[in-house]
């Protein structure tokens, strides 16, 4: 992912959102235009002050006047705080309902992608670019209220001020102003790419971090300490010389204000003494052009220090908005109906598919009748995992069609298909939750007592009790507190507790000893009753009682019988079957 969206693009997607709230953008954009008219008019009056007290003998200076002046002063303080507050209190009550839909609409397509989608991106990477999506929104739009508009409203209002006292003075501000703000649109322009490529920069540090940390166990056991330092080593160089270009730029870039400010000061001080000799101007013109001089240098420092966060967040809701905009390659049909099981038949006919452009199925037909339990067998490659996405459409066929009952799971809605099929991986994913929450992952509406019954069928009540919390224990990321065979019993659960018609069990004893497969192996049975069942497997105790065994090799089916005839045969089963040791079937691994 390396599209850069423009800044129209950025700004518009945003403006969907905060057209939503017409009345808080009115208070936020109404104060700041108060912010400005309070900020030009108080040196108005400061000016009036001064020239006042510089007038005479200080007896003969009415105090009445001085107080009325003060007064003036003082509202005009008033309002300015009075403005300063509801702008600041509007924006944060905004801003954070705003920031909670990007993360919740950026959130909710992210999880509409595909399983090839998530497979492809490191997770680190994308859970960096939602966060940033509403970062960069808070980032863009505090430039612009807080920064672009009232520096703009404050230059025009202050070079219309200075005019009206004596254009020569309007225009040099004018003029200066004008190209002070073309000089920093045209580096900030020319930085671009750097930022963009710094932005990238960050996201692989983030996601070579990420994937080193989520895989510290395979580093430690092969010893990988220094390879991994190696490969962040060349990450972080990449970073750090994008880095360095950056920062470089931005110092010459400081440089050229420093040089603008000092030519504007000058000339327009040179110019006001001219005039002030000539009687046209008085000391207390000198301090309003002082104070318009001051706040417009510090609104245009701002405006630079500000662009480099506007550019910077432009380049980060960029990479955000591309993934938005990025089509989901499994949808839901229009009008798509739920699925409704009735007996449970699975056919798959004349089912070609595609992975990474080789063929992995073509015209592969077959149909397990509602009810059935049937095991996938062969070697690795064959297509026996394939056959389980496919079924849960966690991958589109290229052509032909995948029906259970009658009904093309094309044409149906994923919620309904995945609802009717309940799955335990080889490698089961656990949440960082507690063992309840993730039981009753399979039946969010499930009782306390439905998730302990499960669990008691499962066998891993036992070690539950075990545990300091019990069910209240929190797993670890992806269950890495639990062993592998006890992850297995907890997805092996929260099948039990879905209960759906339609089960696939892929290689679902592998991660357990033999004692806790004789535990489950009942539950299981009980588990099957009265369900379809596909089984990926390789140990004999489940595969003999399927009532069919299908043969897959180089994704074409090779044999299709109960054990018994396969045994008969001088195929690819009895092959696997002659060199099986202490159980296992060793050639037959997941893909």
């Amino acid at each position: 992912m390396n599209k850069t969206f423009g800044i129209w693009v950025v700004l518009k997607t945003y403006w969907h959102y905060l057209k939503r709230y017409p009345w808080l953008l009115t208070i936020i954009l109404g104060s700041s235009l108060l912010l400005q008219v309070t900020n030009l008019v108080a040196p108005l009056y400061m000016r009036d002050l001064f020239n006042l007290l510089a007038s005479g003998d200080p007896h003969t200076v009415a105090m009445g006047t001085l107080l009325s002046l003060l007064g003036v002063l003082s509202t005009i303080w008033m309002l300015d705080w009075v403005a300063t507050r509801g702008q600041g209190f509007t924006t944060a009550h905004m801003e954070a309902k705003i920031m909670t839909e990007l993360q919740t609409d950026a959130f909710r397509y992210l999880l509409g992608h595909s399983y090839n989608f998530f497979t492809s991106n490191f997770a680190g990477s994308l859970t960096h670019k939602v966060k940033q999506y509403a970062r960069a929104f808070e980032v863009l739009f505090d430039g612009i209220t807080f920064q672009f508009l009232p520096t703009l409203l404050f230059v025009v209002g202050a070079v219309t001020i200075l005019f009206l006292r004596h254009p020569v003075l309007g225009v040099l501000l004018g003029v200066w102003s004008v190209a002070f703000i073309a000089f920093q649109i045209w580096i900030a322009k020319t930085r671009q790419p750097i930022r963009v490529e710094r932005a990238e920069m960050d996201t692989k540090v983030t996601g070579s971090l990420a994937d080193a940390i989520s895989n510290q166990s395979a580093i430690a056991l092969f010893a990988g300490s220094k390879h991994e330092l190696g490969l962040f080593g060349e990450t972080i160089g990449l970073w750090q010389r994008a880095t360095s270009r950056l920062w470089k730029m931005e110092d010459w870039t400081w440089a050229g204000i420093g040089l603008f400010m000092i030519i504007i000061q000058a000339a327009l001080l040179y110019a006001a003494m001219v005039f002030w000799k000539a009687g046209m101007l008085t000391v207390g013109d000198f301090i309003l052009i002082q104070a318009y001089l001051l706040t417009t240098f510090n609104r245009l420092i701002g405006v630079n220090r500000d662009l480099r966060g506007f550019y910077g967040a432009i380049a980060d809701a960029s990479e955000t908005i591309e993934i938005l905009r990025t089509p989901h390659e499994i949808t839901d049909k229009p009008k798509a109906k739920k699925l409704a099981v009735t007996v449970g038949e699975v056919a798959f006919k004349d089912v070609s598919f595609l992975f990474l452009n080789k063929q992995i199925f073509k015209d592969l037909s077959f149909t397990i009748l509602g009810g059935q339990k049937v095991a996938l067998v062969g070697p690795s490659g064959a297509g026996k995992s394939t056959i389980t996405k496919l079924l849960l459409r966690l991958f589109d066929v290229k052509s032909g069609t995948v029906e259970i009952d009658g009904q093309n799971i094309a044409k149906v809605t994923q919620d309904s298909l995945r609802e009717s099929i309940a799955f335990v991986p080889q490698e089961p994913v656990l949440f960082h939750r507690s063992l309840m929450d993730n039981i009753r992952y399979g039946r969010r509406d499930a009782t306390d007592e439905e998730v302990i019954a499960a669990a008691k069928k499962a066998h891993c009540h036992e070690f539950i009790q075990g545990l300091s919390e019990g069910y209240n224990t929190f797993v670890g990321e992806r269950g890495i507190k639990l062993s592998g065979g006890e992850r297995q019993r907890v997805a092996i659960a929260r099948a039990i507790l879905k209960n759906s018609p339609i089960l696939v069990l892929d290689e679902a004893t592998s991660s357990l000893d033999s004692e806790s497969e004789s535990l489950i192996q009942d539950a299981l049975e009980t588990l099957m009753q009265g369900k379809t069942v596909i089984v990926i497997a390789h140990r004999l105790s489940t595969i003999m009682k399927m009532d069919r065994i299908v043969v897959l090799e180089d994704g074409k089916i090779v044999a299709d019988g109960t054990h018994d005839e396969l045994l008969k045969e001088e195929g690819l089963y009895h092959k696997l079957w002659s060199i099986q040791a202490g159980g296992f079937i060793i050639d037959d691994e997941k893909e």
